[in-house]
């Protein structure tokens, strides 16, 4: 599966059934410590409940390992420490302010009577400085941008200090520049402090970007998993998306790009050195 370290996350042949209803088949893959996986597929395709079934969310029925352990084995206080959720959330429901949210990161290594100390609450504050809102910090969450939310999400999950972030569309509402800074900032999480990153992505080039391996998904079913060159070929994006699209190497960093276009509109040019990438 293009893995050379230790496998710290394993899905074995994962199935999810709900009312007789299958939303996932047969999902098989591993994460190495450090990586970046990124699961890729169209709304509907069943990559909010495959984030669930890791995190623990949703019964696997014994089918997802983290480290070497079925996921429903761990006592909850342990997955709480171990497993860093950001999922995607109504605002309404904390009457909080910025630095408490990201505070409750700590809540899984506190005992009941515990307070923060110094040295916790420099993390906090490292944490707000990463995703740019130490400015903020006293401000009520529900005042906070979309945007500015989810990188209080990001924050607490940096101080929850756990082996295996699993992130729902962690972009999502971010202006661009914030797009490119929380995924280059996961990146460097996952490659300094070994943490292994499963997170779903809208934006295919931001797949091919920032993550060593892609699972893509279509009604349920791996389509495959891999490098991004591996997984996003011209053929396989056209039949899971059932858009026309090139996909090509850019000759000056070579890195995948991937252009999709209306049906009615002639295939891009692919010349001028550009390498379309097909099976």
């Amino acid at each position: 599966m293009g893995m050379t370290g230790k496998a710290m996350l394993k899905l074995s042949n994962l199935s999810y059934q709900i009312a007789g209803t299958t939303i996932l088949s047969d999902i098989h893959f591993q994460a190495d410590t450090g990586s970046v996986i990124g699961i890729l597929g169209p709304n509907g395709a069943g990559k909010t409940t495959l984030l669930k079934l890791i995190s623990g969310q949703l019964s696997s029925q014994q089918q997802v390992f983290w480290r070497s352990n079925a996921i429903e084995n761990l006592p909850a206080i342990a997955r709480a420490q171990q497993i860093a959720v950001v999922n995607q959330f109504n605002s309404r429901v904390f009457n909080l302010n910025l630095e408490q949210i990201v505070s409750m990161g700590l809540l899984p290594h506190q005992t009941l009577f515990s307070k923060v100390s110094i040295a916790q609450k420099d993390v906090i504050s490292t944490a707000l400085e990463q995703v740019g809102l130490s400015a903020k910090a006293k401000q009520p969450f529900h005042s906070l941008s979309g945007g500015e939310q989810q990188r209080a999400q990001i924050a607490r999950a940096l101080v929850q200090t756990a082996g295996l972030f699993v992130l729902d569309e962690p972009i999502n509402h971010l202006d661009v520049y914030y797009e490119h800074q929380i995924l280059s900032l996961l990146r460097k999480i996952a490659k300094q402090q070994n943490v292994t990153i499963v997170m779903s992505l809208h934006d295919l080039n931001h797949a091919a970007e920032y993550c060593d391996q892609l699972c893509l998904l279509a009604e349920g079913k791996l389509m495959s998993f891999g490098s991004p060159q591996e997984v996003l070929t011209q053929t396989r994006l056209q039949q899971v998306y059932k858009t026309p699209c090139d996909v090509v190497i850019k000759p000056s960093t070579h890195k995948i790009r991937i252009e999709f276009y209306p049906p009615n509109i002639e295939q891009a040019d692919v010349a001028n050195g550009r390498n379309v990438i097909n099976d």
